[in-house]
Parts: structure tokens; C-alpha cells; sequence
């Protein structure tokens, strides 16, 4: 029996990149897929990519930064599945911007999506399952930058933590209803938020040089999506029933140098 049959799965940012891994490998192991996203268009694309895997997933379309929006992105899943198992909090935003040039709004905007949004999915999310009687898991899709400072982006690196808090403080809150709450912290891995100003970071001779050839990175490599994904499945598995609140670090051991 494959790991996940006839369970729920919703993947916030599910249309491209880690959530769009993490959704074909819940589908292929036996779940049902809800994918929410703001873009119809990837959303559509996604949806046919995970129709031929069988099941019938489901894209929701969803600004996750409006508590509206995710309150019926909920009630959709819940309707179209049932109940709901798994709920993997990884949509997020990212841009490069000096510190005192930032703007409250944009400031916002990151902290909207990364730790509000979280914050609204595993609260409804953790309301649906308590109602439905489902011992479930959240997952939370952080970034070694939580824990480390990263020049020109402050707003993400500040978010990043305070979803790691949010991690730990539901883990303890939610555990006696039996739902498991645990995070991943990626390094650099190959997705598009690897593209900025139109250049792929992972293809310069900087990244090249001081992560790659001097081994900044132990492994030598960005990671990739679908590594991200695997580690997120093992959190949401009974192989990992007596982990509660950590924050897994997929980085090639990038977060043990310095």
C-alpha cells in the first residue's frame, strides 16, 4: 500500500518549484492533491501535469496573504476531499532590496504571505482535522535563512524566523489533539526563486567558487526540488510519528560551515 492512500494533501505554492515536487510525490503515493496559488495560469498547468497520476487534485485559486482567501481555499479541499491529512505550508515570496531603501508595504507583503499565510492555513487547516477527528501533520517550508543572516534580504530572513517560532509554538499547542508539526529549512536549491534580476544565482561563478569549489556547501551541489519534497513526505509519514517540532535543514550541510 503506497504511504499516503486515501489520505488529503494541501500544498500551498503547489503549482511550481518545491510545491509542485511535493505535490506529484504525495500524488504518486497514493494521495489527493489540493494546490493553491495565485496564478490560474500555473495553476492549470500543474493540475493537468498531476491528472496523469492519477486521482482527482484539485487547484484552488488563493492569495494566501488574505485570511479569506484561505479560509475558502479550506472549505473547498474540505469539501472536495472529505477530510484533510496534511497541510505543507510552502508558498512564499522573495526579492532582493537594501534594508533602508525597504518599504513598509513590501515589508508587509512578505511577512503577509510567509508568516500570516502559515499562520491562517494552520489554523484552519488544524480546525478541520480536530473537527473531522484527524490525527494530521503541517508542514512548514522554512529556509536556512531563518537562523542566518543573508545581505538584502531582511524581509525574508525575518519572516523565515518567525516561522520557524510558529513552527515550534503550534507543535506544542497542537500536539495534544495529535496533529504533528514539524518544518524543513532548504538551502539553495534549483527552483525559480533561484532566478533573480534574470540571472540563476546557481550558474554564477560566485555561487560556483564559494559554495561549489571551496565546499562551502559539504556536498558540492544545490539541492533539488524533489530532495525538498522527500523530506517533507518523511515529516508527513507515520515513519516520523515521534518527531514534533523540528526544523529539518536540507542545505547539502551548507548551515554546518562557515
Amino acid at each position: 500500500m503506497r504511504r499516503f492512500e486515501n489520505q488529503s494533501v494541501i500544498v500551498t505554492g503547489g503549482a511550481t518549484g518545491i510545491g509542485f515536487a511535493t505535490a506529484k510525490l504525495f500524488a504518486t503515493e497514493g494521495a489527493n492533491i489540493v494546490i493553491a496559488g495565485r496564478s490560474e495560469s500555473s495553476g492549470a498547468q500543474a493540475l493537468n501535469e498531476l491528472k496523469k497520476l492519477g486521482g482527482q487534485p484539485l487547484f484552488v485559486r488563493t492569495d494566501i496573504s488574505n485570511e479569506a482567501d484561505v479560509r475558502n481555499m479550506i472549505e473547498r479541499a474540505s469539501e472536495q476531499t472529505g477530510h484533510i491529512d496534511v497541510m505543507v505550508n510552502n508558498a512564499a515570496m522573495f526579492y532582493e532590496s537594501e534594508f533602508l531603501r525597504e518599504t513598509t508595504d513590501r515589508w508587509r507583503a512578505v511577512f503577509d504571505t510567509i508568516v500570516n499565510g502559515a499562520y491562517w492555513c494552520s489554523k484552519y487547516a488544524a480546525n478541520a482535522m480536530t473537527d473531522q477527528g484527524i490525527r494530521g501533520a503541517i508542514i512548514n517550508v522554512s529556509s536556512i535563512n531563518g537562523y542566518r543572516a543573508l545581505n538584502l534580504s531582511s524581509h525574508y530572513n525575518a519572516a523565515k524566523g518567525a516561522l520557524d517560532q510558529l513552527t515550534r509554538c503550534t507543535a506544542f499547542e497542537l500536539a495534544p489533539y495529535g496533529i504533528r508539526v514539524n518544518g524543513v529549512a532548504p538551502g539553495f536549491i534549483d527552483t525559480g526563486l533561484s532566478v533573480i534580476g534574470g540571472v540563476n544565482e546557481l550558474e554564477t561563478e560566485w555561487f560556483k567558487n564559494d559554495y561549489v569549489e571551496k565546499r562551502r556547501i559539504p556536498l558540492a551541489r544545490a539541492g533539488s526540488a524533489e530532495e525538498v519534497a522527500s523530506v517533507i513526505a518523511f515529516l508527513a509519514s507515520e515513519a516520523s510519528s515521534y518527531i514534533q517540532g523540528a526544523i529539518i535543514p536540507v542545505d547539502g550541510g551548507l548551515s554546518i560551515t562557515f
